[in-house]
């Protein structure tokens, strides 16, 4: 049985590195074409320098047009040289045999006779799909253009309307190196061949290929109904608010990513101003980044984790369960209300302001300054915004005492004596140091910092927090590194402070520009399709779209954070409530309904699970029960046979068996394996696993969401359910992340059985 497994895993494996390698193939074809376009257009620009030697008028004019014209082609090919291919789609033949100026086939519809009766059918035509069309010396297509009309069915083609296309593929590269492959099979009914052997398929690809060729009619209608409901949500008008639930393996994020797509290609104008889509963590990020490719120069989409949002900000840490529950409350609101206040009294702040008018000297006292902070204080503007009111209240209580007022009957005259004197105090040193130390301007980390300070953050949070809340949000705040709750406070702190308007540089002028002749006709380099959609995602804070995977574990905070970001945007929500490792669910749906306005919401549900047998299914639904009662979970549409498999460790034994149970597993998958611990066993676990190699995988509960492994080892149940009030919930994800094989390794803590089952797996 052990050599059979073995065999199958070797096929398996023999299948992704032989689909790897044909697509290598393919693109080391395509970088020598494109070496030899830019020898070509290298060529021109040498042989238009030599045409101006001539001196002729129509020489020179045709030079300058020459080198004009090679210049650009260069400079786009050079720009978009590295990491630029992304996709393929195969397809059957047409109803027409017509081509279009790429070289590639026009038709939309499959002929006929494309799909034989018993289900097969030969792919016809192959395109990859990439930033720039190629074409080879024989002028056919190497690489379509992703903007071109043979490019569309890579983003429209649905399983429910899948056109030509049976498979869809997503080339994952770095360079000029493919690192990976997933498909999509868009007819999983139909075997079809290419240069007459079978095409495989890698990925859920090949899990729907399995389901989709089943010889019984519920497992055809049950993939029906799997390609029905997604394909509902991808198509989904947009002028709204698409709410999305289904429970483990539904698929959830793959339709929200594919939906970003169709919605994109759709309406490119209506989207120029970007899609987000928001991920809980950065490992849900790099799964994401896989699924969805580039889609052009425009850098639309943008992804990101809930640690990445701000811009600077970059953190993956998490805070302990107590910690984290009050930093993502609501309540923190009211605490950062009176730190962005509380903060411009500390340090030196001086309480006299003392300068020269007139001739004499003139004096503002503590209580005076005291009450014209309060003034100011008094509306609702970000605090750094303030600074100017403050500046003028500064100088009109300076105006009064001086006496001024008076010195003058005639308005004009009184209105260029008070000019003269804002201008003479508002510019001397004192004045302005003065300023400076009063109303100093405040940055998010700095107000953070200052409530690291446990005696002056009880005063700021008197009434909000607790004394034992206080001192546990004053220690976490001492530590350096940034949290990923720490991320949401900074961007409401941004926007309780605001930005002060920085002046314009003055853009330098390139020594070239002053030239003539043929630098002058050169294009200057323009920044490439990367450059390009960093420089975007850098500059852009408000979407016209938004997607937030895993809405069930956003905080009321984070929610705020997201909400700011597509104010006024459509939005895709996709989550699982059964899944929520926030612990005040009213709380957070309170925040949720606030980012999501008023705008209609349509509603749908995943029912299907076609990422777990049932076999493991089962077992999870067994916490489901309690975690969430009367939830259904979603069916499971296939079985394996393998039941999990229980394992019991003695504490000092829990290292040795955890890899001996991960070894075992990495024996029996060709895949990764996955092992879930108890979140302040997370570096414990990975040096457990140091040793295996990188396809096992230690992470924490929090960090499964989302991901899946082809099987998983979860580490003491017990553990990951009373780390925190949500553990039951935790527990449920971390059960649901294996296609194959689960283990659950049990401690002393999970009273085992005499069969090693913890108690809560127990009926």
């Amino acid at each position: 049985m052990a050599a059979q497994d073995a065999a199958v895993d070797s096929t398996a494996d023999s299948v992704r590195d032989r689909e790897i390698a044909v697509e290598q193939t393919h693109l080391d074809q395509v970088y020598r074409r494109l070496e030899e376009k830019i020898h070509e257009a290298e060529f021109l620009m040498n042989d238009a320098a030599k045409r101006g030697q001539v001196g002729t008028p129509g020489a020179l004019a045709e030079r300058d047009a020459q080198v004009f014209r090679a210049g650009i082609h260069l400079n786009r090919l050079n720009n978009e040289f590295e990491d630029f291919l992304f996709g393929r789609i195969d397809l059957v033949l047409g109803k027409d045999g017509e081509r279009g100026p790429d070289g590639a086939y026009t038709s939309v519809e499959p002929a006929d006779d494309a799909i034989r009766p018993d289900l097969s059918a030969d792919i016809a035509e192959t395109l990859h799909i990439g930033r720039i069309g190629v074409l080879d010396a024989d002028y056919s297509p190497l690489v379509i253009d992703w903007r071109a009309p043979a490019a569309a069915p890579f983003y429209r083609s649905t399983p429910k309307d899948p056109g030509r296309v049976v498979r869809r593929r997503v080339i994952r590269s770095k360079g000029r190196k493919v690192l990976g492959v997933e498909d999509d099979l868009m007819r999983p009914e139909v075997t079809a061949f290419l240069g007459g052997e079978e095409l495989p398929a890698i990925g859920d690809g090949a899990l729907m290929a399995a389901l989709g060729r089943a010889r019984t009619h519920t497992m055809r209608d049950i993939v029906s109904s799997i390609q029905a409901e997604q394909d509902l949500v991808i198509r989904a008008p947009a002028a709204s608010v698409a709410e999305v639930s289904g429970g483990p393996g539904t698929g959830k994020t793959a339709v929200a990513l594919h939906r970003a797509a169709y919605l994109l290609y759709q309406d490119r104008r209506r989207y120029s101003g970007g899609i987000l889509v928001v991920s809980p963590t950065p490992l849900l990020v790099a799964y994401t980044e896989g699924v969805l490719p580039s889609l052009g120069e425009e850098g639309q989409v943008a992804i990101r984790a809930l640690g990445s949002l701000v811009d600077g900000a970059e953190a993956t840490a998490y805070d302990e369960p107590p910690v984290a529950r009050i930093k993502g409350s609501a309540r923190m609101l009211k605490v950062l209300r009176k730190a962005v206040r509380g903060a411009l009294e500390l340090g030196n702040a001086p309480e006299r302001l003392r300068v020269v008018a007139f001739g004499r000297r003139q004096e503002l006292e503590a209580d005076e300054l005291s009450g014209i902070r309060q003034v100011v204080l008094g509306g609702t503007a970000p605090v750094n915004l303030l600074r100017p009111r403050a500046r003028k209240l500064l100088l009109d209580a300076l105006w009064a005492k001086s006496g001024g007022a008076g010195r003058h009957t005639d308005p004009e005259l009184a209105a260029e004596l008070r000019s003269a004197f804002d201008e003479d105090i508002s510019t001397e040193d004192v004045f302005v140091d003065f300023l400076n130390a009063w109303w100093p301007e405040l940055t998010p980390r700095g107000v953070l910092s200052a409530m690291a300070d446990e005696r002056r953050l009880g005063r700021w949070s008197r009434r909000v927090l607790n004394p034992r809340e206080t001192r546990l949000l004053a220690r976490s705040l001492r530590r350096e590194e940034l949290s990923v709750h720490d991320v949401a406070l900074l961007d409401e702190l941004q926007g309780l402070l605001g930005a002060p308007a920085r002046p314009k540089k003055k853009r330098e002028l390139d020594p070239l520009e002053q030239l003539t002749g043929l630098e002058e006709l050169m294009p200057r380099r323009e920044e490439s399709a990367w450059e390009r959609a960093e420089r975007l995602a850098a500059e852009r804070t408000e979407y016209a779209h938004v997607i937030v995977d895993e809405a069930q574990d956003l905080t009321p905070m984070q929610w705020r954070m997201v909400g700011r970001r597509g104010r006024t945007g459509t939005w895709t929500v996709v989550g699982d409530p059964a899944q929520s490792s926030w612990p005040d669910p009213q709380e957070a749906a309170e925040a949720r309904d606030e980012a999501l306005g008023t705008r209609p919401r349509r509603r749908f549900t995943l029912t299907v699970n076609y990422r777990n047998p049932a076999e493991i299914a089962e077992l999870a639904a067994k916490v489901l029960r309690r975690a969430m009662p009367g939830m259904e979970p979603p069916s499971a549409v296939r079985s394996t046979g393998l039941r999990p498999r229980f394992v019991a460790a003695q504490d000092d034994a829990l290292a040795e068996t955890v890899r001996a149970e991960t070894r075992r597993l990495l024996e029996q998958v060709d895949g990764t394996v996955g092992v879930v611990v108890a979140m302040d066993r997370r570096v414990e676990a990975a040096g457990w696993l140091a040793e295996l190699g990188g396809r096992a995988v230690a992470l924490g509960s929090l960090e499964a969401k989302g991901l899946e492994y082809d099987a998983t080892v979860v580490v003491s149940p017990a553990e990951i359910e009373q780390e925190s009030p949500a553990g039951l919930r935790v527990l449920y994800v971390a059960l649901t992340r294996a296609t194959q094989q689960l283990t659950v390794v049990s401690t002393g803590l999970d009273a085992p059985d005499g069969a090693a089952v913890p108690a809560v797996l127990r009926d």
